[in-house]
C-alpha cells in the first residue's frame, strides 16, 4: 500500500501512538573479551554478565522508552529467567498481560561474546519462544483490536508461521507492520505482501533478493541498516533517502538494532512520516553503543531527543 494510504503526515512534536510487538524473550548471557574467538578457538573473557534481552523484548522496551503506549506478546518458561523479563518488561511500562509462561519449559538465552571495539557474535537458543503458536498471536491480535493508528513490530526469532499470522492478522486489523528479518531466513512472498516496512541491514537484505525483489512484492519501504554508514530509506518511485549515522564513542553494539527499531516504531506510531522518524531512530540506535547490554543501554525519548539537538 503506498505511504501516503498508510502513513499520515503530522507535526514533528507528536507524541503518543501504539505498538504491539509480537517477539521473542531471552536472558543475555554476555562475556567480553579483547577480541572475538576464531573458530576452533579459546579466547580469555575480560568480564561476564547477565541482562534482560531478546529481540522482541529489547523492541518493546525501546518503543515505549521513546515515547509509545507499548504491548508485548510472546513466552517465557517457568523458571527465575522469565519471572526476571517480564519484570524488566512492566519496569519500562510495557503491557505484559499477554506474554504467557509455559510450564515445564525454559526461558530463551542468548550467548553473546563482546570484543573490546563493541562488536559480538551471538547464539540464540529459543526456549519457550520457539512455543509460540500462530493461534496465539491471531488471538493476541484479534483481542486487542481497537480504532487508531498501531503498529506492528516483528522479527523472526518466533517459528515463522507465527510471525506470519501475526502479519496476517496486524494487516486485518488495519495495522502498520514493521518487520525485523533477523536473524536472516528467506521468505515467502505470502509473508512479504503483509509487510508496509521492513528493516533488513547490508547483508540481510541480499538475502531477501534484494531491495528491488522487496519493493515489488508489495512492501511500502525498506529500510536498510548499514551500522556505521547509517541507514538508507527505499520506496517504489522515490528517490533513496540516505540518514548518516551519529558519531559517538561506540562500547559494544549489541542492542543498537533494537533501539533504532524501537524508536522507528514508536514514531510511526505517532504519525511521523518515515523520513521524519530516520533521524530519531539513528540517534536511539546510537545512544544504545554507548552503554554495554541490550535493555540497559535502550534510551528514553528525553536522551535521544537531547541528541539530535547537540549533534545537530
Amino acid at each position: 500500500m503506498a505511504e501516503q494510504e498508510r502513513f499520515s503526515i503530522v507535526s514533528s512534536n507528536a507524541t503518543g501512538g501504539d505498538v504491539v510487538v509480537v517477539g521473542s524473550l531471552n536472558l543475555d548471557l554476555v562475556a567480553t573479551t579483547d577480541r572475538l574467538p576464531l573458530p576452533g578457538e579459546t579466547v580469555s573473557g575480560t568480564n561476564y554478565a547477565e541482562h534482560p534481552g531478546g529481540k522482541g523484548l529489547n523492541q518493546a522496551i525501546a518503543a515505549s522508552r521513546s515515547g509509545a503506549s507499548t504491548q508485548m506478546m510472546g513466552a517465557v518458561g517457568d523458571d527465575t529467567a522469565g519471572a526476571l523479563l517480564v519484570n524488566e518488561a512492566v519496569s519500562a511500562s510495557v503491557d505484559t498481560a499477554f506474554i504467557a509462561t509455559l510450564a515445564g519449559t525454559s526461558t530463551g538465552r542468548a550467548l553473546i561474546n563482546v570484543d573490546n571495539c563493541g562488536e559480538n557474535c551471538i547464539v540464540v537458543v529459543p526456549g519457550a519462544n520457539s512455543l509460540v503458536t500462530p493461534d496465539m498471536a491471531k488471538g493476541f491480535i484479534n483481542q486487542i483490536r481497537r480504532p487508531g493508528k498501531r503498529v506492528l513490530l516483528a522479527q523472526l526469532e518466533l517459528p515463522l508461521d507465527t510471525v506470519a499470522m501475526a502479519l496476517q492478522a496486524g494487516r486485518r486489523s488495519g495495522m502498520i507492520s514493521i518487520l525485523d528479518p533477523a536473524p536472516s531466513i528467506e521468505l515467502p512472498s505470502s509473508l512479504l505482501a503483509n509487510i508496509d516496512v521492513i528493516t533488513p541491514n547490508e547483508h540481510e537484505v541480499d538475502l531477501l533478493g534484494g531491495v528491488d525483489h522487496l519493493l515489488a512484492s508489495g512492501i511500502g519501504a525498506v529500510i536498510v541498516t548499514l551500522g556505521d554508514d547509517g541507514a538508507v530509506l527505499h520506496r517504489p518511485s522515490a528517490p533513496p533517502v540516505h540518514q548518516t549515522a551519529i558519531g559517538i564513542n561506540v562500547v559494544d553494539t549489541t542492542g543498537a538494532g533494537d533501539a533504532f527499531r524501537g524508536a522507528l516504531a514508536a514514531r510511526v506510531a505517532a504519525g511521523w512520516t518515515l523520513n521524519a522518524a530516520l533521524p530519531f531512530a539513528a540517534a536511539a540506535g546510537a545512544l544504545a553503543t554507548t552503554i554495554a547490554g541490550a535493555v540497559p543501554s535502550l534510551p528514553t525519548r528525553e536522551a535521544i531527543e537531547q541528541l539530535l539537538v547537540t549533534s545537530g
